[in-house]
């Protein structure tokens, strides 16, 4: 079997290696630590499954998502988090992963993942499974899909109190642009400030 990681993180790719390696055995690696890199390599991937971070540095985990699916329909992607399932669960899933745990899941479930998607099959917790069971029952005009997936990201980095220069740096985007789109998430959301950002995210249990 041979596995893609995509994590910034050194120490992290490493701690996945041990622990896929400890527990399955005969794999091989693939590792980059940025969009980048990640991008470099697309059009010749060769691998059985993918393990990406959602917040590696360039473009977000959601565009890398997108753009392997795109190449790659039925190679199965498991996206590992730091943001709680409530926050990014259903995006990812919407665009194509087949699996979402955060970065502190017990190392059994990385493991069943893997066994589960590369079978054929997705591999939803069950938080996660609730999540989407209750997105179906939700009206989309209360949703929060009327939001892009960058907009949604700086809607929750401003709603955790993050100012635009700290969230332009982190995104590596100007402060123009994410003024942009702090307007468009006002507008689209019909909220008036950022205090009213936040108690919307509240309301919402995204924080």
């Amino acid at each position: 079997m041979k596995i893609l990681i995509a994590d910034d993180h050194k120490l992290f790719r490493d701690g996945l290696k041990h622990i896929i390696t400890e527990k399955l055995g005969g794999v091989t690696f693939i590792e980059v630590n940025n969009y980048g890199e990640l991008n470099n390599i697309l059009n010749e991937l060769s691998c059985d499954i993918a393990i990406i971070d959602l917040n590696m540095p360039g473009r977000s985990g959601i565009d890398a998502l997108k753009d392997i699916k795109s190449i790659y329909p039925n190679l199965p992607v498991i996206v590992l988090s730091m943001y709680p399932e409530e926050q990014f669960a259903l995006r990812v899933i919407k665009a194509g992963a087949a699996a979402y745990l955060t970065k502190d899941a017990n190392p059994s479930e990385l493991i069943s993942a893997i066994k589960s998607v590369t079978g054929g099959n997705v591999f939803f917790t069950e938080k996660v499974a609730r999540i989407i069971a209750n997105d179906l029952m939700l009206d989309k005009k209360n949703s929060l899909d009327v939001l892009s997936d960058r907009e949604f990201q700086v809607f929750l980095m401003i709603a955790s109190g993050k100012s635009l220069t700290e969230i332009a740096n982190e995104l590596s985007l100007s402060i123009k642009t994410i003024s942009t789109h702090r307007s468009h998430i006002l507008e689209k959301l019909n909220l008036s400030s950022n205090a009213e950002l936040t108690r919307f995210a509240l309301e919402n249990e995204l924080l």
